[in-house]
């Protein structure tokens, strides 16, 4: 009895969030650069919190596209986690036009979380309850549901479904949250720091599993600090600063435009080892460069492509810590 006060705060707390709250950085266009409606279009979207003297959106404008993999980068506190609530219907009172499917989200009931799945950067589980249990209560509030035991042996959980969550690792607490965003059969998926916390082999797993999802047609919106995941994952991505979408493009040609057009060769000299860097445009008939390839045992040769974390730094001015 005398857990029961605390047991009953982790079961309120996973309602509130689950059921009872129901591009470019220019101007943003209401179709899909694919043909037909953008799945979700943001235009001029603000939020401010009560207690807060200063927009923490400030006029948001972009658009997610049916069947992509879009990534919402920024450093802490730039306010992604509050375009992902309001994206959600965690969060009300902002201005602006968001629509889902081209109808404003507002419009939107309870229906709308038949949809989509969600995985919170803090996975929230019933302590007390096996894994098996915890998947089962949150079947119960979806209209349909998927085959949870193949999910379970996907992640490697399977054996473990009968455990208390509380004697689950935190790896094995991140993995149990993700099958659950998955429950549903969503056909859209926000993801937030997915395989933080995560071993290279399951955090393999998981972006297999979101690889699936798209390939199946599902929609993903993704953030994260690890920029190995956005490489591999993302088809565009959105970077934030102060509140505002301050770049958007695929990966290719963000590393394209902030990258240097050079090639740096390194090739042995006699009994030493030397670099020289060419511009890539009409290589082919730079002759000191053709000269090295032909007379020199070539080492490594490699273009001076930038990496989102340093496009990351540019746009941001933040290091990111993985």
């Amino acid at each position: 009895m005398g857990t029961a006060p605390s047991f009953l705060r982790e079961l309120c707390a996973i309602l509130v969030c689950e059921v009872i709250f129901g591009g470019h950085h220019g101007a943003a266009c209401n179709y899909s650069l694919k043909g037909g409606i953008a799945l979700f279009q943001i235009e001029n979207l603000r939020f401010k919190y009560p207690k807060s003297t200063e927009d923490t959106l400030r006029g948001l404008n972009f658009n997610i596209e049916p069947g992509e993999v879009f990534g919402l980068l920024g450093p802490s506190g730039v306010g992604k986690s509050t375009a992902q609530k309001v994206l959600i219907k965690l969060l009300s009172g902002y201005t602006g036009s968001v629509l889902y499917r081209g109808q404003d989200l507002r419009s939107y009931g309870k229906e709308f979380y038949n949809e989509v799945g969600v995985g919170f950067e803090v996975p929230a589980h019933f302590s007390k309850l096996t894994a098996e249990e915890n998947l089962n209560f949150f079947k119960k509030l979806y209209r349909s549901t998927v085959d949870t035991d193949d999910l379970l042996k996907r992640v490697g959980l399977y054996e473990d479904r009968t455990k208390r969550v509380n004697q689950f690792s935190k790896g094995m607490k991140v993995r149990l949250n993700f099958v659950r965003s998955l429950l549903n059969a969503p056909s859209f998926l926000f993801l937030d720091e997915p395989t933080n916390g995560l071993d290279p082999m399951n955090a393999r797993i998981l972006k297999d599993l979101i690889r699936e999802f798209q390939a199946g047609g599902g929609t993903v919106l993704l953030t994260t600090h690890l920029m190995s995941d956005v490489d591999e994952l993302c088809d565009r991505v959105a970077f934030m600063a102060t509140g505002q979408i301050v770049e958007i493009d695929s990966p290719k040609n963000l590393k394209l435009k902030y990258g240097e057009r050079k090639v740096a060769l390194e090739f042995a000299e006699k009994d030493r080892v030397l670099t020289e860097t060419f511009d890539l445009d009409r290589l082919g008939q730079n002759q000191r460069f053709m000269d090295i390839i032909n007379t020199r045992e070539i080492l490594t040769i490699h273009s001076q492509e930038t990496t989102l974390e340093e496009i990351f730094i540019k746009l941001t001015g933040v290091v990111v810590h993985d």
